[in-house]
């Protein structure tokens, strides 16, 4: 009974990487939408895994690494693919990723940067001591989703002028590099684990979720670049502040 108790949260942790696969298959075959929606998926089994640890009390090493490899398909590999899909229709490339000929525009593979700055994220985290109770640099599931959500954009909001910006190459390779310098730069982002519900130790918390859901309500896919945008500002000003 011990034994299945400790692997729990290794089990959920499994989901998530499962999630990520799948999303794998879909964002090579141009599925943006589809590999979008298991990425959340396995966000949400990335959430869960860790509060499976703690709720049973059963932490371990190998929750840790495991946690850090699943994370590196589910929020690295996939926004690099969707990525490189979106350069590819920025481009004009009929090949896509799908079938690779010889006159492939090699420019496209630019976004690979992203899946490269998300392993080397995840490897600092697990030896970085700092990184209790808030992040130095981007986490990499948020990174994923506002990568992910440009795709959602184009799709779902095509009219709207941010549409537009995502449709040029160049805002595409700046948005990858931006992305992978903000996964591992010195910037120290708060985290949402509440420790209580005191609204003055966690205004912030319930400013950004507060925000987050009035945005999204009003501006649907288009609100996910505009929150992570607000949560480092906010994050960057209460640093300053202290």
């Amino acid at each position: 009974m011990i034994l299945i108790k400790r692997q729990i949260p290794n089990f959920i942790t499994l989901l998530n990487l499962l999630s990520g696969s799948v999303a794998t298959v879909f964002a090579v075959q141009g599925e943006l939408s589809l590999a979008t929606l298991f990425v959340a998926l396995g966000i949400f089994f990335d959430f869960f895994d860790g509060l499976a640890a703690r709720v049973l009390n059963v932490k371990s090493d190998l929750g840790l690494q495991l946690d850090s490899l699943a994370d590196m398909v589910t929020s690295g590999l996939v926004p690099g693919l969707v990525m490189c899909q979106l350069l590819s229709q920025s481009i004009g490339s009929s090949t896509g990723l799908v079938f690779l000929s010889s006159d492939v525009n090699w420019m496209i593979f630019t976004g690979l940067i992203i899946t490269l700055g998300s392993a080397y994220r995840l490897a600092k985290f697990n030896i970085d001591e700092r990184q209790t109770d808030s992040f130095i640099g981007l986490p990499t599931p948020a990174n994923a989703l506002l990568i992910l959500s440009l795709a959602l954009i184009l799709e779902y909001h095509p009219e709207s002028l941010i549409s537009s910006w995502f449709e040029n190459t160049y805002v595409l390779v700046f948005i990858s590099i931006i992305s992978t310098l903000l996964l591992n730069a010195e910037l120290k982002l708060f985290a949402l684990k509440f420790k209580n519900l005191n609204f003055k130790e966690n205004w912030f918390r319930y400013f950004i979720l507060v925000f987050s859901i009035v945005t999204l309500v009003w501006l649907q896919f288009i609100a996910i670049p505009l929150i992570i945008l607000t949560y480092i500002l906010l994050s960057i000003a209460l640093q300053m502040r202290d």
